[in-house]
């Protein structure tokens, strides 16, 4: 009767050492868990960014006011029925 009893037990704990630590066990399904939350967030962030893009691309494609901005602050260009002053900074 010992000897059933310590089978049953060592088949026990073969049973739970799979649900625990095997390659479908607990612990490995913990840690997709934690990859899936931290790869949902990247897309999250992916999203916001491409949505982002695709209103400048649009503001660009609409018209020239985007352009022209860019153009103004960030190449310093002027239209051509424009003069241009400079003032000296004070320092």
């Amino acid at each position: 009767m010992r000897w059933v009893a310590a089978a049953l037990i060592a088949l026990l704990l073969v049973v739970q050492w799979q649900l625990w630590f095997g390659k479908g066990g607990w612990l490995r399904v913990w840690q997709l868990q934690a990859q899936l939350e931290a790869q949902r967030a990247a897309n999250a962030s992916a999203l916001a960014s491409n949505a982002a893009l695709a209103a400048e691309i649009d503001s660009l494609r609409a018209g020239g006011e985007a352009i022209e901005e860019r153009a103004r602050h960030q190449l310093n260009m002027i239209r051509g029925d424009e003069t241009f002053f400079q003032r000296p900074s004070a320092r």
